[in-house]
C-alpha cells in the first residue's frame, strides 16, 4: 500500500463500504475541488486499486492530496461511461487533464445531414465539425472504450455507415445493425428518430429517452433496460475482477452432412443453465460445410437482442474455426472474447489474433469449466441430431 496520511487512511476505510456495482467516483481536494473523476464496473474493487503498492506515482500524488471521495452509482456500465464524460466536461478535473499528457481526449460527433452517423474524433480534429451543425458528445478518455460503447448502442438503435440508396444491402443491414438506408428500407424521418434516441442517451438524458420509448417503441425500451455491456469492461477491470459470469459454447452436429444443427450451451457462474440452451437448425449452409454452419449459428444467435450477451464465447474447434468465428463476429461489431478448444490438439486452448493476456490467463484458470461447456454443447447438438433421425 502507498504511504497513508491520516486523511488517506480515513478515505480507505470509507471506500470499503462502496458497492460492488458500476458507477462514477470523484476524488476531492482540501477545498472540495474535484481532483479526478473516474468510472468503474465495480466501485468497490476499482477504488481498492488506488491503495496498492505499485500504483503510478502521479496517482499516488493525487490520492495523498485528496480530502475525501464520493461516488454516484449507475444502472449499467454504459451509463457510467456517459456520466463520466458529462462530469469531466463540467469540472475538467486537474488529474484527468494531467492523465492525458500529450494525448488528446476523444469525442463522438453526430454528423449533420439526412442520414447522420456517430463518428469518433480526437480533440484536435473537432474544428472540422462546427458545433452549430453537428452534435458533439464527450470528452471521453479512451477511443477503444467509446468504439465498444457505440457497438452496444448500435444493437439497440441501428444506424447506417453505408451510402444511402446505393441499391444493394450492405453487410450491416443483413445482420440487423443498419436499418436499411442503403436500400431505402427506412424513411429519413424514422432514421432521424433513431439518431435522436442516440443523442438523448449520449447526452445523459436517459429519463427523457425512457419516457419517449414508452410511447414510441416499448420493445426498444426493454432492450435498453436489459442492456448487456460487458464489452465496456477494460483490461484493468478484467484483471482485477477475474470473473466470467456467462459462457456460451458452440458446436456443429450432423449425420453424414444431414440433420445439421448448431448447438449453444450456456454456463452461468460456473454451472450449466439448461434453460438457456438453444438449438439452431441449419438452413442456409451447404451440407458438410461446418464453417458456414458455425457462421449461420452465431449470426442468428446475436440477432436475439432479448438474450443476455455472453462474457465469453467458446468454440468446439481449432484455429480454422476460431479465426473464422472471430472474423464473422468482428464484421458484426461483436467484441465478446472468443476461445477455442481443439479435441485433435489434445484439448488445447486456441485464441484468435491479438487476444489480450488477461483473457488468456482467465481461460487457462477456467479450463476445467471450459471443457464442460464444450462437452455440453457437443452432447446437446448430438442428441438433437439423433432425435431427428429417429423421427425420420
Amino acid at each position: 500500500m502507498i504511504g497513508l496520511n491520516p486523511m488517506t487512511d480515513k478515505i480507505l476505510n470509507k471506500t470499503k463500504k462502496f458497492p460492488d456495482a458500476p458507477g462514477v467516483y470523484f476524488w476531492l481536494g482540501k477545498n472540495n475541488e474535484v481532483l479526478y473523476i473516474g468510472r468503474a464496473t465495480s466501485l468497490k474493487k476499482r477504488i481498492a486499486q488506488y491503495f496498492r503498492k505499485d500504483i503510478d506515482p502521479r496517482i499516488a500524488e493525487m490520492v495523498n492530496q485528496a480530502k475525501s471521495i464520493k461516488y454516484q452509482p449507475t444502472e449499467n456500465i454504459l451509463d457510467s461511461v456517459v456520466l463520466e464524460a458529462k462530469l469531466i466536461k463540467k469540472y475538467w478535473p486537474k488529474y484527468n487533464v494531467k492523465d492525458k499528457d500529450n494525448r488528446s481526449f476523444v469525442y463522438i460527433v453526430l454528423t449533420a445531414g439526412a442520414y447522420p452517423r456517430p463518428m469518433i474524433v480526437r480533440e484536435r480534429e473537432l474544428k472540422k465539425f462546427p458545433a452549430n451543425k453537428n452534435r458533439i458528445f464527450g470528452p471521453y478518455q479512451s477511443a477503444s472504450l467509446i468504439n465498444n460503447a457505440l457497438k452496444v448502442i448500435r444493437r439497440i438503435f441501428p444506424y447506417s455507415t453505408c451510402r444511402p440508396n446505393q441499391g444493394r444491402p450492405c453487410f450491416d443491414q443483413q445482420i440487423g445493425l443498419c436499418p436499411g438506408s442503403c436500400i431505402g428500407a427506412i424513411s429519413c424521418e424514422d432514421y432521424q428518430k433513431n439518431i435522436k434516441n442516440i443523442s438523448l442517451l449520449l447526452g445523459g438524458q436517459k429519463t427523457r429517452l425512457v419516457n419517449k420509448l414508452k410511447k414510441e417503441n416499448p420493445d426498444k425500451l426493454e432492450a435498453l433496460k436489459h442492456i448487456q455491456d460487458v464489452t465496456l469492461i477494460t483490461r484493468d477491470e478484467i484483471t482485477s475482477t477475474q470473473v466470467i459470469n456467462r459462457i456460451e459454447g458452440y458446436d456443429i452436429s450432423h449425420w453424414s452432412g444431414r440433420e445439421t444443427y448448431g448447438a449453444m450451451s450456456v454456463f452461468r457462474d460456473g454451472r450449466p443453465d439448461k434453460s438457456q440452451y438453444r438449438l439452431f437448425s441449419i438452413r442456409e449452409a451447404l451440407p458438410g460445410d461446418d464453417l458456414a454452419a458455425l457462421a449461420e449459428t452465431l449470426l442468428r444467435r446475436f440477432r436475439h437482442l432479448e438474450w443476455p450477451l455472453p462474457d465469453l464465447i467458446l468454440i468446439d474447434g481449432g484455429k480454422p474455426q476460431v479465426d473464422y468465428a472471430f472474423k464473422i463476429l468482428r464484421k458484426s461489431n461483436i467484441a465478446t472474447p472468443i476461445i477455442g478448444l481443439s479435441k485433435f490438439g489434445g484439448d488445447k486452448l486456441v485464441f484468435p489474433p491479438q487476444t489480450k493476456k488477461s483473457i488468456k490467463d482467465l481461460a487457462a484458470n477456467s479450463k476445467n469449466i471450459l471443457l464442460q461447456v464444450r462437452d455440453e454443447a457437443h452432447r446437446f447438438g448430438n442428441r438433437a441430431s439423433r432425435q431427428k433421425r429417429r423421427r425420420r
